[in-house]
């Protein structure tokens, strides 16, 4: 089935080229000349969701993607979420519900057809609601091995029968050999879908590559709409792995030392970006113990496989080190399946986080609770109070979103009252102890700082006043936008967009 939508696909010669950065700024800059935009993305692979407002879980580019397009996120923005839970298998989130988890071989065999199905369901769905469709692809789209299955690049852009836009990214290096040799693999009528080329990550004097825009263009008969400068702090969510590792190596030298722990199935590693713009504070991510040292505040995030990232601690001797940690009376934040991990027991009662039915490990003992994996998920937006018990002079506010299946049983010091009267996380040693389920936790910018200065006043720093990220939210997408239009021909992509693939 072809759907004539009008719209674009980004494509790019490899993951983490900008794919995402562009297709938010093409948002952006559409929703601004008052088109109605949505954004698009068939199938992705990622462990970093975003929960919309009717509770349905799709890929956290998509969720501000849409925020940059003016427009709330909806499961018809992302039909499919591969989220992975181990080497060889993921789970399968289909229209924003969890599905099964299955093999990457099953996968490709069983599922293909029932994701043709709902690509074409879920763009039907959006040409009627939307003017313009920004399609963003994933990886390469000449992964050979791949090719005859893929739901995600080229064959989505023959199904909406729409052009194409091939992102590169000169910062990595051998930019000239990824656009030739991704158009090289391109079946011809492939090919001919591609009208335009975009270099990114570009450092230095631009004036010094027009030789190379020349020769591209002279060699390609394609257009290069334009050489996007580097950008650096774009306050721009990242998507994947390799954009935690790209965005937090500008981390400055800070007096506050927080560790995070990068957990091989690590999820929703974006509650952690809001430090990157506190001064005074640096990020450093742990893989094994000879990195840990001695921080100021260990924090342990999300995960999508709770026990076997557990397991790996203790593996690692990360385990006894985060005990010391704690015997030392230092800072521990534990997130979702940090949270998880600070408990007693954990019992995966389903057998929804190891495959195996009542698999148990024991976890921290931080947290006088067990929590149990059963079969439902919860994906949610909450907010909230932090709770008296806490001892701050003031109400304050917290909001963010769920999404676990596990379930940590009762106990005496909760975190969080949440406004359906019931209670979140756990809170002890005047906020030296916290685990608590709600991911953007650390984007309250009050409640960050509040925190903060607790870790600054152990270390007899000075306070400082809260850094208002949340007042910077939409302005943020502004700046994005009007960066891409100063280096790119936009009026050459509207041309683009309204022509068939």
């Amino acid at each position: 089935m072809t759907h004539k939508v009008q719209g674009v696909m980004v494509v790019g010669t490899s993951s983490d080229v900008g794919k995402s950065l562009v297709v938010t700024a093409f948002c952006r800059l559409f929703a601004n000349e008052g088109i109605k935009v949505v954004p698009f993305k068939s199938q992705n692979m990622s462990n970093n969701s975003y929960i919309t407002v009717d509770g349905k879980e799709i890929g956290r580019a998509q969720g501000i993607q849409a925020e940059a397009a003016k427009t709330e996120a909806t499961m018809w923005m992302n039909p499919i979420l591969l989220k992975p839970t181990s080497n060889q298998q993921s789970e399968v989130v289909l229209f924003g519900k969890r599905e099964k988890i299955i093999s990457g071989i099953s996968y490709r065999q069983s599922f293909y057809e029932k994701g043709i199905d709902s690509v074409n369901m879920a763009l039907q769905q959006l040409s009627q609601d939307f003017d313009v469709i920004v399609m963003e692809g994933a990886g390469s789209p000449v992964e050979i091995n791949l090719k005859d299955y893929e739901l995600v690049n080229m064959k989505v852009a023959e199904i909406a029968d729409v052009p194409v836009i091939l992102v590169a990214d000169i910062d990595r290096g051998g930019v000239f050999a990824s656009i030739i040799g991704t158009l090289e693999l391109l079946t011809k009528a492939e090919r001919n879908r591609v009208k335009g080329i975009i270099i990114n990550k570009f450092r230095g004097d631009i004036d010094l590559f027009k030789d190379g825009v020349t020769w591209i263009e002279e060699r390609t008969n394609i257009p290069v709409l334009g050489v996007l400068p580097y950008l650096e702090k774009h306050m721009i969510e990242g998507e994947d792995s390799l954009s935690l590792q790209d965005r937090f190596s500008l981390v400055k030298d800070g007096a506050v030392d927080i560790a995070v722990i990068k957990l091989p199935y690590i999820s929703n590693y974006t509650d952690l970006e809001p430090f990157m713009y506190e001064d005074d504070v640096t990020i450093r991510w742990i893989e094994n113990a000879q990195q840990l040292g001695s921080p100021d505040a260990i924090i342990i995030p999300g995960t999508k496989s709770t026990i076997h990232d557990l397991q790996f601690l203790k593996k690692s001797g990360l385990y006894d080190l985060i005990h010391k940690h704690v015997e030392k009376e230092k800072h521990l934040v534990g997130i979702c399946g940090g949270y998880q991990m600070m408990c007693e027991t954990i019992i995966d009662e389903a057998g929804t986080d190891t495959g195996s039915i009542n698999f148990s490990e024991k976890g921290f003992g931080f947290v006088p609770a067990e929590t149990a994996f059963h079969e439902n998920k919860r994906t949610i937006r909450v907010n909230g109070k932090i709770h008296p018990k806490a001892g701050l002079s003031y109400e304050l506010n917290i909001q963010g979103y769920e999404i676990h299946l596990g379930h940590t049983s009762t106990h005496d010091d909760p975190f969080v009252i949440l406004d359906d009267g019931s209670k979140d996380g756990y809170y002890q040693s005047s906020g030296k102890m916290i685990g608590t389920y709600i991911h953007s936790l650390f984007h309250n910018d009050e409640w960050r700082n509040v925190w903060l200065n607790s870790v600054r006043k152990s270390k007899n720093l000075p306070e400082q006043s809260v850094v208002n990220l949340q007042s910077q939210k939409e302005q943020k997408y502004d700046l994005l936008a009007n960066h891409v239009k100063c280096y790119l021909d936009w009026e050459k992509v509207k041309e683009i967009v309204k022509t068939r693939g």
